[in-house]
C-alpha cells in the first residue's frame, strides 16, 4: 500500500499567517512534521516559535493559510472536535507548569482522571511506569516545591507522556538546567520518542543539545522559514542565516539591534 503525503505527516503547516493586532508575527510559514520523527523548530527569542505552537492546539486562528493534524484543519473544529483533538496531544511547557498543590503522583494521574475512565488500581501503575521511564518513580510523594529544576522538568516530561498521544510539544525543554539536567533531558526526549513510536516537536533556541537528537531541523526568523534540513547537515551549512546562528556569530542576517530610527535623531531630538 503506498501512503499518500498526508498519511506521512502527522502536522502540515500551509501559508500561516498571524498577527498581534497591527505586529505581523507569522508571514507565510509552511513546514510538516513526519510521523515517528523528532523535528526542531529553531529561531531567536521572539521569532514566532512559540505562537507557532499554538496554532498547532488551536489556541490562536491563523488569518491566512492551516494547519492541519492528522488531516484536519484544526481552526475549523468546533469545540468538541477541538477538545478531542488536543488529547492526542501531550505538551512539556516551558515552565512545566505542573500543578503546584499537587505531588508528583497526582500531577501525573490527573489527565488519566480526566481523560479516562481507568481504575484507580490501573492509574496507579501507568504513575510508575511514567515515573519510571524518566527515572522518578522513588519521587512520586514529592511535592513540585520538593523538586530541582531538572527533576521537575522530568516529571513535566513524564505528564506529556501520560496517555501516550501521537504528538508530544516541548516548548524550550533546555531552558534554565544545568549541563547534566539538560543532557538528562535530551536523551530522554529521543529515547521516549522512539521508544513510544511517538512523533516531537522540539521548539528551541538551544542549537548544540538540539541538534544531536532531532532529525530534521526547522530555523524560523521574520515570519517565515529561512531553512531547513537534516540536523547532520545544519552544521556544515553554508546559508548565512543557519551559519550565524550555529557558530552564534554576532554579524549576519539576525540584527541584534529592534528596528528603529537612525541613533543620532534619537539624540537630537533629546537636545531639541
Amino acid at each position: 500500500m503506498i501512503l499518500s503525503q498526508t498519511s506521512k505527516n502527522l502536522v502540515e503547516v500551509t501559508d500561516l499567517h498571524f498577527s498581534y493586532g497591527k505586529r505581523e508575527i507569522l508571514k507565510g510559514v509552511n513546514l510538516s512534521i513526519p510521523r515517528g520523527k523528532i523535528v526542531a523548530i529553531l529561531g531567536v527569542s521572539g521569532c514566532g516559535k512559540t505562537t507557532l505552537l499554538r496554532h498547532f492546539g488551536g489556541q490562536l486562528r491563523p488569518s491566512r493559510g492551516s494547519v492541519k493534524f492528522q488531516g484536519k484543519i484544526v481552526h475549523e473544529l468546533d469545540n468538541d472536535e477541538l477538545y478531542a483533538l488536543r488529547r492526542e496531544m501531550g505538551m512539556m511547557f516551558q515552565v512545566s507548569g505542573l500543578f503546584s498543590d499537587l505531588s508528583v503522583y497526582d500531577n501525573l494521574a490527573f489527565p488519566m482522571r480526566e481523560h479516562t475512565d481507568l481504575p484507580e488500581e490501573l492509574i496507579h501503575d501507568l504513575v510508575l511506569m511514567k515515573l519510571h521511564s524518566v527515572g522518578l518513580r522513588g519521587a512520586h510523594a514529592l511535592m513540585p516545591s520538593e523538586l530541582s529544576g531538572g527533576m521537575e522538568r522530568r516529571v513535566a516530561l513524564a505528564r506529556a507522556i501520560a496517555l501516550d498521544p501521537p504528538l508530544i510539544i516541548y516548548d524550550e525543554p533546555f531552558a534554565g538546567l544545568d549541563p547534566i539536567s539538560l543532557n538528562t533531558i535530551a536523551n530522554l526526549i529521543r529515547r521516549l520518542n522512539d521508544a513510544l513510536g511517538v512523533t516531537s516537536v522540539v521548539v528551541t533556541y538551544d542549537l548544540s543539545e538540539s541538534l544531536k537528537v532531532v532529525d530534521y531541523v526547522y530555523f524560523i526568523h521574520d515570519g517565515v522559514v529561512m531553512a531547513e534540513g537534516k540536523a547532520e547537515d545544519m552544521l556544515e551549512s553554508e546559508d548565512p542565516f543557519v551559519r550565524q546562528f550555529v557558530h552564534a556569530e554576532p554579524d549576519g542576517p539576525v540584527a541584534f539591534q529592534y528596528p528603529s530610527r537612525p541613533y543620532v535623531e534619537d539624540l537630537e531630538l533629546k537636545i531639541n
